[in-house]
């Protein structure tokens, strides 16, 4: 037999070497989420398919928010990885899971049913959220008129918390919460007349209302909030750290006003009307053109969306068209200036010869030193376009 007092020191040494090495090993630092991400050389977001946030074209990913957190990822030095999440509930859960997307970059607003999930960023983006109604029915003017409607919102959101709390004041308020639409849908059914009423943010309508001609905003519901990022709940602050700074320089530099004005812009330009025909020609016109304003301009190292805006301006991007002075084509050129030696047709598409008298600009404006207004002269108009100077390109 073992002597009990043999045994009990190794025991008793065993157990003070135990629990040295879980001490010492609970002192090693964990690397941060920011540490993490830099080490990974990849960003993981989750975010919305939506227009106002992310979405494919032909030319590839692109978004509001798309632009705004791959020029993060670009500070970061790191690839960025994009997952969609099929609704809220889905996003939320999604975020801070192993392995999973750290970063929610999807027109979020901060709501105190939300912090108890997530931490949000500095405010970027200030929305408002509207109730939208179809033209030629009645028009609804306060929370009271809301009552007997059939109203949908996406499950989950503000919007839905914002009329529980109109419920709670007035039962006659109905409405219904789903999973299975995005905004645009909620847009499509009430231009349709499928659902009478939605609540949607400001921005969503500007970038959508122009594809449903039916559309109409009644009435601002509530004040003006702002939408974040957010990433998972925890004492870590590392990436949201980062996240601030790089927001609040992107507001200072400009960089994020020129995201506004990209995506949103374009209603205040244009107004409603020039917007919804603007979408239409978007569609069935420039892609007609759009590889030859892709090709010349390549040819003269500029933009070729500048380009296209040029043959917008002249001739709605109708190469047939003549004007009362009888200049004709996309460009809106002279015969003397359309014809060169190897495009001796004067009714042949003049975009080559147009986009080089369309680059042909002065010097800085007159105006004062770092101006964004840059002149372009081309024949037979000269105009001025409020374009970013090159030198300050983000």
């Amino acid at each position: 037999m073992f002597s009990p007092t043999v045994l009990r020191p190794r025991w008793v040494k065993w157990l003070i070497a135990t629990l040295l090495f879980l001490t010492l090993s609970a002192c090693v630092d964990k690397p941060s989420t920011l540490e993490r991400i830099k080490e990974d050389g990849v960003l993981r977001v989750v975010t919305r398919n939506s227009p106002a946030t992310y979405f494919q074209d032909r030319n590839g990913e692109t978004g509001f928010e798309y632009e705004l957190v791959k020029r993060f990822a670009d500070e970061l030095g790191v690839k960025l990885e994009i997952e969609t999440a099929d609704n809220l509930d889905d996003l939320f859960g999604q975020l801070g899971k192993p392995n999973g997307p750290v970063l929610a970059a999807a027109g979020l607003v901060s709501s105190e049913q939300r912090q108890q999930q997530v931490r949000f960023s500095h405010p970027y983006l200030e929305v408002t959220p509207q109730i939208i109604y179809r033209n030629g029915q009645s028009r609804p003017t306060n929370a009271a008129d809301l009552a007997g409607k059939k109203i949908m919102v996406l499950k989950g959101s503000t919007h839905a918390e914002q009329l529980a709390a109109l419920k709670k004041q007035n039962p006659a308020i109905e409405y219904e919460e789903s999973d299975a639409v995005e905004v645009v849908d909620l847009l499509r059914m009430v231009d349709e007349g499928q659902i009478d009423l939605t609540l949607v943010d400001s921005n969503e309508v500007a970038m959508n209302q122009v594809y449903f001609p039916n559309v109409r905003v009644a009435f601002d519901l509530g004040n003006a909030s702002n939408q974040s990022w957010a990433v998972a709940a925890g004492d870590d602050n590392s990436l949201l750290n980062e996240i601030n700074s790089y927001l609040d320089k992107v507001e200072k530099n400009g960089t994020l006003q020129r995201l506004k004005d990209r995506y949103y812009g374009h209603v205040d330009v244009l107004g409603y009307v020039g917007a919804y025909t603007f979408a239409q020609h978007l569609q069935q016109r420039l892609p007609k053109y759009e590889k030859h304003f892709r090709a010349y301009a390549k040819a003269e190292k500029v933009d070729w969306r500048l380009l296209a805006a040029i043959g917008y301006q002249e001739s709605l991007w109708q190469p047939t068209v003549t004007s009362k002075t009888g200049v004709r084509g996309l460009m809106m050129l002279t015969q003397k200036t359309a014809w060169t030696p190897s495009r001796a047709s004067w009714a042949a598409p003049s975009t080559w010869p147009g986009s080089r008298m369309s680059w042909t600009t002065r010097s800085p404006s007159p105006t004062a030193p770092g101006s964004p207004w840059l002149p372009i002269t081309s024949e037979p108009v000269i105009w001025t376009m409020h374009v970013s100077w090159p030198r300050k390109k983000a």
